[in-house]
């Protein structure tokens, strides 16, 4: 049980498919409450009751939406792919029915002649605890099982190129090839930071992943050390991660190998080696396995598509 509590879960959705849930779960509540008339709410006589009742559904609906949308923005760190689990999003859902149990009981005060006697604070947690613990846990849980199955058998598909006994790097045979027919100054790939000063010169097949950080961009590459091997480099650049894909994008084609696969990353597709897949989504491996690069849901059939064209 705490091996599965401590699973990645996925937190990045779109803003439409959060206003869905929010929507949807807004209304269970509304209709359950409405239909089955618990907690003493039949006896309930009042003028409007069908509005009324299902206003605790829309009371749960906004605090859902504010959750979905100002948490994460405001605290994005702690909301990152990167440290998200199933045991937190548990838990953020637990405290998320205390707030909407607050919600609920502010609502019920509002509402002059609602049966408020003996339905206290603790009173309307628990009620809302039992309308609510069951389904929303239950969808976490489901959830998770359904994008680990999806995710990991859509990954097993793509064949593993990370094998000792395969040619090295194989895919970036034919477009590093057809790079090299080019002149070396179109080989190469010439950062700018935002200050037009600093500048980062390097090979583009050489290139792994860049990725942001704040105003900051780390640009992960190999380079050839003096004994003949090679070393990765992380130096940083002042810059978004925005400005330098519009730089790369700007080279006519040339570096299509070079795609945005996440807010915070754009990658190499020809240094991919093995992709897997787990609820997040697909990491992307690169350099044996050294680096794991996430693949943001909205990039996904698109980049998955480029890596099979590469085969």
């Amino acid at each position: 049980m705490f091996r599965l509590l401590s699973q990645p879960y996925p937190t990045e959705e779109s803003i439409r498919r959060l206003l869905i849930k929010a929507v949807t779960i807004g209304l269970f509540v509304g209709l359950f409450l409405l239909i089955f008339q618990p907690f003493g709410l039949d006896d309930w006589q009042t003028s409007a009751k069908v509005s009324k009742i299902m206003g605790f559904g829309l009371v749960t609906m906004l605090v859902m939406i504010a959750d979905s949308l100002f948490l994460p923005a405001l605290f994005p760190r702690y909301f990152s792919d990167q440290h998200w689990t199933v045991g937190r999003e548990i838990v953020r859902v637990l405290l998320l029915l205390i707030v909407i149990a607050a919600g609920n009981r502010f609502y019920l005060a509002w509402l002059f002649d609602a049966p408020s006697s003996g339905y206290g604070w603790l009173s309307i947690m628990g009620m809302t605890f039992v309308v609510g613990i069951f389904p929303t846990i239950g969808a976490v849980l489901l959830n998770y099982i359904v994008q680990l199955r999806k995710y990991s058998r859509m990954a097993a598909e793509i064949p593993d190129h990370s094998d000792a006994s395969a040619p090295r790097e194989p895919w970036l045979s034919e477009q590093v090839s057809a790079v090299r027919t080019h002149n070396a100054v179109e080989s190469t790939l010439n950062l700018v930071a935002d200050n037009e000063k600093d500048t980062l010169t390097l090979g583009v097949d050489k290139l792994l992943f860049i990725e942001s950080s704040d105003n900051y961009c780390t640009v992960v590459y190999l380079a050839s050390h003096v004994n003949g091997t090679e070393q990765t480099l992380k130096p940083l650049l002042r810059t978004s991660l925005s400005r330098l894909e519009t730089q790369i994008a700007g080279r006519q084609g040339l570096h299509s190998h070079l795609v945005r696969c996440h807010r915070s990353y754009i990658v190499n597709l020809n240094r991919v080696e093995r992709v897997t897949g787990n609820a997040q989504g697909y990491k992307l491996h690169l350099s044996g396995g050294k680096f794991q690069v996430p693949v943001a849901r909205r990039f996904n059939d698109t980049l998955i598509g480029q890596l099979k064209s590469l085969l």
